[in-house]
């Protein structure tokens, strides 16, 4: 099967996962000028599974709240509205897969290590004093999603790749496009395009890879680029700026950051997945 067919697969495949309606509407919402968050909150509370959702992300660990938020109208009331986009894009995203079975992922899996890759940017964010910390969080835990549309379309071709990366110790990317002739970056920004998801998420998926090539959002890219790095060579026991965790060399003049900055915030960020996962996924 060639790269074009391969493409048209995904694609295919991809027209059963569709985001819930009520992101839509909540999008529409909060691009009307006079809208209130009163009529957010309305319209969150009015779709049980995303406020169930809603009120899980709010109340993680991440967001260190000393108090339990037990309503939607609460939460929105202490929450920009890019906030709750993002929230509720999250939980969205995670509902639409729900209940699809993908034979070579478990998928529970599949978002615990986005969760991970997801508090690493966060944390680096703040590192590096990024000030919207929380965007950076939505972008770690979406990156990765070209895959789950390509385990869903092309399985075999899928774990073959992965096996061969690992014999060569080499950046997935690179055998995907040499094998495949696309990379999971490529199939999940060309998905988030066709949802109409924002630019940013858009780009810095598409780029994160090759850092170097972003000319918007590069300082996200740069820092997506690290926390993947650096989430993979945990998971998988490998060196952190090595082999196929090499670290794109643009990205240390961009964040400003250091490669012991980036040990350290791994450290943390393996300590909050813990608690993070747990409460997201129970």
């Amino acid at each position: 099967m060639n790269s074009q067919a391969m493409i048209q697969k995904i694609e295919q495949s991809a027209q059963l996962i569709s985001l819930p309606e009520v992101y839509f509407r909540l999008k529409e919402l909060l691009a009307d000028p006079e809208y209130t968050m009163a009529e957010v909150a309305l319209l969150v509370s009015r779709d049980p599974g995303l406020a169930t959702q809603f009120l899980r992300i709010v109340n993680s660990p991440l967001n260190r709240r000393s108090n339990k938020i037990e309503t939607v109208s609460h939460a929105v009331s202490l929450l920009g509205s890019r906030q709750v986009h993002d929230i509720a894009l999250c939980a969205s995203v995670t509902e639409a897969f729900d209940g699809i079975l993908i034979e070579v992922m478990n998928m529970k899996q599949f978002w615990q290590r986005s969760v991970y890759c997801a508090v690493t940017a966060q944390q680096l964010a703040i590192a590096g004093d990024e000030m919207e910390s929380e965007r950076l969080f939505v972008m770690g835990l979406l990156h990765d999603i070209g895959h789950l549309f390509m385990y869903l379309a092309i399985p075999e071709e899928s774990q073959q790749v992965i096996l061969q990366a690992k014999e060569q110790q080499r950046p997935l990317y690179q055998i995907e496009r040499e094998l495949l002739g696309f990379d999971y970056a490529q199939i999940g920004s060309n998905m988030m395009r066709k949802w109409d998801l924002p630019k940013s998420l858009q780009v810095t998926t598409h780029f994160h890879p090759e850092p170097h090539i972003a000319t918007q959002f590069d300082l996200e890219t740069a820092l997506l680029h690290l926390s993947s790095l650096l989430t993979q060579s945990d998971l998988e026991d490998g060196q952190f700026g090595a082999g196929a965790f090499v670290v794109d060399d643009t990205v240390w003049a961009t964040t400003g950051l250091t490669e012991k900055q980036c040990l350290e915030v791994q450290q943390t960020a393996a300590e909050q997945f813990a608690e993070v996962a747990t409460s997201l996924f129970p």
